[in-house]
C-alpha cells in the first residue's frame, strides 16, 4: 500500500499562516462593524444551506484532549475514477475516535466559521432586498460598506484558497487540482462574474451616478446567490472528516498549516 507523505516548506509554512491570520483579521473587523446594526426581524426568503455541524462534529469538540488516540488506518491515495469505490472504501475503514475526528474534521470547522460570516452579511443584505427596507438602525452608507466588505472578504478568501490551501490539497485529492474538472474553481469562476457586477453596483450607489434601489441590487444578487450558497456547501463537505481520512494520514492532517 502505497503512502505519500506531504512535506511543506517553512516558507509555505510561513506564507500560509500569515495568509490565514490575516483574512482572520478582516473577520474581526467585520465582527465588530456587524455588532452595531440591529438584528434583523424578519427571517430571508433566500433559501440558504444548512450549515450547521453534526452531532459528531460537537460531540468531537466537547470531548476532553486527553482521550487516548487508537492508532489510524493508513489511507490510500484514490484517483479520479475513484468515486464509484468511495463510499464502500469509506464504510469498511473503523469508526473514528472523537480525538481522530476533531483531527480530521479541522479545515471544515474552520472553513465553516469563514463561510459562516458570508452567509451572515449576504442575509442582511438579501433580507433588505426582500422586505424593501434598510435594517432599522442602518445608514445608507453602512448598508452599502456592507456589501463591498462581503465582496472584499469573499476576493481574499478565494484568493488564498487558490494559491496556498488548494495546491496543498491537491498533492492527493484529485478534486482540488486545477483544470476544467475542478468543481469548486469553477464555481469560484461563476461566483466573481457575479460578484463584480454586485461591486460596480454598490460603486455607483456610493459615488452617487446612481440612487441605490433595492429592486436593482436584489438582481445582482439573484445572478450569482445560489451558486455562492452551493458552492459554500460543497466545499466544507470536500473537507469533512470522512472525506479527509481517505486520502491523508492523522500525522498529514496535523501538518497541514490552515
Amino acid at each position: 500500500m502505497r503512502i505519500t507523505v506531504i512535506v511543506l516548506s517553512r516558507r509555505t509554512s510561513r506564507v500560509l499562516s500569515t495568509a490565514s491570520l490575516r483574512f482572520q483579521s478582516l473577520l474581526q473587523v467585520q465582527n465588530r462593524a456587524s455588532h452595531q446594526t440591529t438584528k434583523l426581524n424578519n427571517p430571508p426568503t433566500h433559501r440558504l444551506p444548512n450549515m450547521a455541524d453534526t452531532e459528531q462534529a460537537k460531540a468531537a469538540v466537547n470531548t476532553d484532549e486527553s482521550t487516548t488516540q487508537t492508532s489510524s488506518p493508513q489511507p490510500t491515495t484514490p484517483t479520479a475514477n475513484d468515486d464509484a469505490s468511495s463510499t464502500a472504501t469509506t464504510s469498511s475503514l473503523p469508526p473514528l475516535s472523537p480525538t481522530e475526528f476533531k483531527i480530521y474534521n479541522r479545515l471544515a470547522e474552520q472553513m465553516k466559521y469563514f463561510h459562516d460570516h458570508f452567509v451572515g452579511m449576504w442575509t442582511i443584505l438579501y433580507t433588505a432586498c426582500v422586505n424593501s427596507r434598510r435594517p432599522q438602525n442602518m445608514s445608507l452608507k453602512q448598508f452599502l460598506d456592507e456589501g463591498l466588505r462581503l465582496v472584499r472578504y469573499l476576493e481574499s478568501h478565494h484568493s488564498i484558497e487558490e494559491t496556498h490551501l488548494y495546491p496543498i490539497l491537491a498533492k492527493k485529492m484529485p478534486q482540488f487540482k486545477a483544470g476544467k474538472s475542478n468543481k469548486l474553481l469553477r464555481q469560484h469562476k461563476l461566483i466573481h462574474e457575479g460578484m463584480d457586477q454586485l461591486h460596480e453596483y454598490i460603486l455607483m450607489c456610493k459615488s452617487r451616478e446612481v440612487d441605490l434601489e433595492l429592486s436593482v441590487l436584489k438582481e445582482k444578487m439573484d445572478t450569482w446567490g445560489e451558486v455562492l450558497m452551493k458552492h459554500l456547501d460543497d466545499e466544507v463537505k470536500e473537507l469533512e472528516a470522512e472525506t479527509m481520512r481517505k486520502y491523508w494520514t492523522l500525522e498529514e492532517m496535523r501538518a497541514i498549516p490552515i
